[in-house]
């Protein structure tokens, strides 16, 4: 059912937010495991301005876009819930940090008096110390859930052997034969595109030689390659399949906040997940939204954001609206599509996707064939009768 009449002003919103730009880092062809990576100067800077854009977006009651009753200058921590992925490196956490700065700048708002009488100003200008829970590769897999799981490795294995890999490595063959020279050490194999596009990206915005001396158009077809690769790699031809892995884990957590959010006793306002780029691209693919935007297909930009808002229409029902800004390519938020429509009930939004959801690590070792590593150790299948593939979401 799609409603369009909603009473002023939004309930709240859940926002997953992509990471800022940093430095150069690999991931396996064959696991998509990674090596660790830092923010950049730049990273902070995007994602400074991304948060000061939400924050002119919700916190600004003259948007109509604002969040009811939120606190719009001096945080209150009650309102904001904050996770990160704290693995890899400090590039998703220090992201977070830096979006927060800009959603609610330093202040002298935030001064207290003492009981004798005297006033105090946090340091830095008011700088406004908001809490982000930051979330370690071996503590949960709910935003790395791809991560030494066997069976989305098997999906690569099936994506690499495809009549469709196939035949696009071929037709990149000749351009990867050319960008060779620029590659240094780096493998120029169709498997290993997304390292070579990172590389040639990361030496592009650093190397002033490398800037200089790039043919034309290489920049831009290796991210040709590269998207249409990320694409096939984290999505699948059913909802629940491994290959939509990323989106999977982390659905739980967005039901769970705009649930509560219709709540009365409920008082956070804004949900912000920092990630990484592949949910974005899962989520995508589930919700159909690629069906009307097929150029969101690709990997986001970095410091892109997707925002699921949640309203309240005239007939009193709870109404899910999902928005996408891809980085700085674009000033505004797009209107996106779920299923077709450009708003859906709360209770559709979930009950299309529940049943594809990965809800805790007992599940998502049995989803991912895993016994051992990221706490499946603890978990005792041997005499599960589901063992046999019945169940897991691998599609293989």
């Amino acid at each position: 059912m799609v409603n369009t009449t909603t009473t002023a002003g939004l309930i709240g919103v859940v926002l997953l937010a992509r990471h800022g730009d940093r430095t150069a880092y690999y991931q396996s062809p064959t696991t998509y495991n990674s090596t660790q990576a830092y923010i950049t100067p730049l990273g902070e800077q995007q994602e400074f301005e991304l948060g000061s854009f939400l924050r002119n977006t919700y916190l600004n009651p003259n948007s109509p876009s604002f969040i009811q009753n939120i606190s719009t200058d001096v945080v209150n921590i009650d309102q904001l819930t904050v996770r990160a992925d704290a693995g890899g490196g400090n590039v998703i956490l220090n992201s977070a940090y830096a979006l927060l700065q800009g959603l609610y700048p330093s202040t002298k708002k935030s001064e207290i008096t003492l009981a004798n009488g005297t006033t105090v100003f946090p340091p830095l200008g008011g700088y406004q110390y908001v809490p982000v829970e930051s979330l370690e590769f071996w503590q949960s897999p709910s935003l790395t859930s791809w991560m030494e799981c066997e069976y989305f490795q098997y999906h690569l294995a099936r994506i690499y052997a495809s009549s469709a890999f196939i035949n696009m490595s071929t037709t990149a063959a000749p351009f990867l034969t050319a960008l060779k020279p620029y590659l240094g050490s780096v493998s120029n194999n169709f498997t290993n595109m997304w390292n070579i596009y990172d590389h040639v990206n990361v030496q592009y915005t650093y190397n002033k030689t490398y800037y200089e001396t790039l043919p034309p158009t290489f920049l831009q077809q290796a991210r040709y390659y590269s998207d249409w690769l990320q694409r096939n790699v984290f999505t699948d031809s059913v909802q629940n399949g491994i290959g939509q892995i990323p989106i999977r884990t982390l659905l739980p957590e967005v039901f769970w906040a705009l649930g509560n959010m219709t709540k009365t006793s409920n008082q956070v306002k804004m949900n912000i997940q920092e990630i990484d780029y592949k949910p974005f691209i899962s989520l995508f693919n589930v919700t159909n939204a690629t069906v009307t935007d097929p150029e969101i297909t690709g990997t986001v930009n970095y410091a892109s954001v997707v925002a699921l808002e949640l309203s309240q229409n005239s007939q009193g029902q709870h109404e899910v609206s999902m928005k996408f800004k891809n980085g700085t390519q674009d000033s505004q938020f797009r209107q996106l599509k779920m299923f077709g429509n450009t708003s859906i009930t709360l209770d559709s939004f979930i009950n299309q996707l529940f049943w594809t959801t990965i809800n805790s690590t007992n599940n998502w070792c049995f989803s991912c064939n895993q016994t051992v590593l990221r706490g499946c150790s603890v978990f005792n299948y041997s005499n599960d009768p589901f063992l046999n593939g019945y169940g897991t979401g691998y599609t293989g």
